[in-house]
């Protein structure tokens, strides 16, 4: 890997540092407010609208400039979004603005790969993107929940500036302040990104033709026999690991009779799985081999049945441990294969633009299920078995999807295939 890789990592790290970060000190403001235990799911509901609303409009962004250029303007917009909650607007409203910045981001950062690394690396890359991003959920859940807790707040607003009064009053406030600097720090990485010197040509600016031109890509990838399998799997993931953080967080409330603090150092350690499994993956399987994966995510939604039956932390870590570590694993080579599809049958941001939509409507689609759920008083435990028993239905619906593709037409052959 060259150095402008090393750098895009380093944006990348602390821009999804801060992003998790303030999810979870804004969860901690909701709890504040007294908001009903349904709204929770809601934040990050809020955050995914804007990956969806955007989809036919952020690739053509990410791909008229250069992507370096893209992702700063993403993490000045992401800022934006802190300073609302200063100004005592909603955190549902706030940090739908931050999630406006992330979704213009996202096309950009997954984009430049592509641009920069031939396709025998992209399984590679793709281990460094999803072990960092999953470092970043780690570092970032445990820091929103010490950044609120007692011990580190009341650390944070023991600093005065001479003669300047700050207006920091609330544990809120000087958590805000940190996520700020750390989205600052993003920034001036970003700064330092090469420009790969891709160019696209003229990007289309007519909203109509825009949409025209998302809905034509979409069909392409969900036509094309590696594409739909790869983007299926994706956006079951996606959908499936930011509503198993807020059913980790309630499990753990209800049924291990955790803090807040302490439940948030809970869903760090599904993290720590994912980013094991990311990097076995990674260092095991090729692009070539990256379909046989499959079977890995069916064992993962069968395993999270078992969390009912768990009832203390000596058997919850190991537990939270596999299930992120087999969804790390079968993660990684399913994103390259999306992205080294998407990046032969059409260009890098209008690529993951395609995967983005349909990634995040899944998880607006499950985090509105599961808000239901808690409004209508399901019981904890009937939902982990419904979430598990979906999980794995549907990936054994993939894989058998995969099979009769195989019995048509050897799709595995159009791994490597030149761009068209």
């Amino acid at each position: 890997m060259n150095r402008g890789f090393y750098t895009i990592m380093a944006a990348q790290f602390f821009s999804s540092l801060a992003d998790n970060a303030l999810l979870f000190v804004a969860i901690d403001l909701l709890i504040n407010m007294q908001s009903p235990g349904w709204v929770t799911p809601l934040l990050k509901l809020s955050f995914t609208l804007f990956y969806v609303l955007l989809a036919a409009f952020v690739g053509a962004f990410a791909d008229s400039m250069p992507k370096g250029k893209v992702m700063f303007i993403s993490n000045l917009i992401k800022v934006g979004g802190c300073l609302l909650i200063f100004a005592h607007v909603h955190p549902l409203m706030a940090y739908a603005i931050v999630g406006f910045g992330a979704a213009v981001y996202s096309p950009a950062k997954y984009g430049i790969l592509t641009e920069l690394l031939p396709a025998e690396k992209l399984v590679a890359a793709n281990g460094w993107v999803e072990g960092l991003t999953v470092l970043s959920i780690i570092f970032g859940t445990v820091m929103g929940g010490a950044l609120v807790g007692g011990r580190v707040s009341g650390f944070l607003l023991g600093f005065d500036m001479p003669v300047i009064d700050t207006g920091i009053e609330t544990p809120t406030q000087a958590a805000l302040c940190v996520v700020v600097g750390i989205y600052m720090l993003a920034a001036l990485f970003n700064t330092r990104i090469p420009d790969t010197g891709c160019v696209y040509g003229h990007q289309e600016r007519n909203p109509i033709r825009l949409i025209s031109d998302f809905a034509n890509c979409f069909g392409m990838l969900w036509k094309d026999k590696l594409g739909q399998i790869s983007l299926g799997v994706t956006t079951l993931f996606w959908g499936a690991a930011q509503t198993l953080q807020f059913i980790v967080l309630e499990w753990a409330n209800r049924t291990l009779k955790l803090s807040y603090e302490q439940s948030t150092s809970l869903v760090g350690v599904v993290a720590i799985g994912v980013a094991v499994g990311a990097i076995i993956s990674a260092r095991c399987i090729t692009l070539r081999k990256s379909l046989s994966v499959i079977p890995v995510g069916i064992a993962m939604g069968v395993i999270v049945m078992l969390m009912p039956l768990v009832q203390s932390l000596t058997l919850a870590y190991p537990l939270l441990i596999l299930v992120g570590l087999l969804g790390g694993f079968f993660l990684v080579p399913m994103n390259a294969l999306l992205q080294h599809r998407g990046h032969v049958l059409m260009s890098a941001g209008h690529s993951i633009a395609v995967q983005n939509f349909n990634e995040n409507l899944s998880i607006l689609t499950m985090l509105a299920v599961y808000s239901l759920m808690l409004r209508a008083h399901l019981n904890l435990n009937i939902i982990i078995v419904l979430f598990g028993l979906f999980l794995a239905g549907t990936m054994l619906y993939i894989l058998r999807r995969h099979l009769a593709n195989q019995r048509e037409f050897d799709s595995i052959s159009l791994i490597g295939e030149a761009k068209h």
